[in-house]
């Protein structure tokens, strides 16, 4: 029997095509974790929501968080630096560390393998809530949102 004949059986099978098509994200892409395989959300919130603080006063490289972000989160960010950075140097100020506390944490899990949580920051002038939105992927938490408000 012939390929074409083979190929020809196979698409008249009716199981065949109730069949979904894999692609090579399928299998390389990344994967989606469940909760319960991954660890307590809470440490990494409060280091994301330091480091990002630090970041946008330019007393961090945004480098230092990119493997625990996705590439839009990233570029978000990137942009916040480059606008905070201009804005100090119309003040004439140069970047620092800031002074600031962590409030409260605040963890709701809205499926399986997604983590949303608001961290507020205190400093002496005001106090600012850090939306962060993590996603199970290939076994570690991710950020795919970070909102500063």
């Amino acid at each position: 029997m012939s390929t074409a004949a083979i190929e020809a059986i196979d698409r008249d099978d009716p199981a065949h095509r109730s069949r979904p098509r894999l692609g090579t994200e399928d299998f390389f892409g990344q994967q989606p974790a469940s909760t319960r395989s991954l660890p307590d959300p809470q440490p990494l919130l409060e280091n994301l929501t330091r480091c990002v603080v630090e970041i946008l006063a330019g007393a961090r490289d945004l480098e230092q968080i990119a493997r625990w972000v996705s590439d839009d989160v990233y570029r978000v960010l990137l942009k916040r630096v480059v606008l905070a950075a201009r804005a100090r140097q119309v003040r004439g100020q140069a970047p620092g560390r800031p002074a600031f506390t962590l409030g409260s944490v605040r963890i709701c899990e809205p499926r399986d393998g997604v983590v949303e949580a608001v961290v507020v920051v205190h400093n002496r002038a005001r106090s600012r809530a850090v939306a962060i939105r993590l996603e199970g992927l290939d076994r570690r938490w991710r950020a795919t949102a970070i909102s500063v408000l």
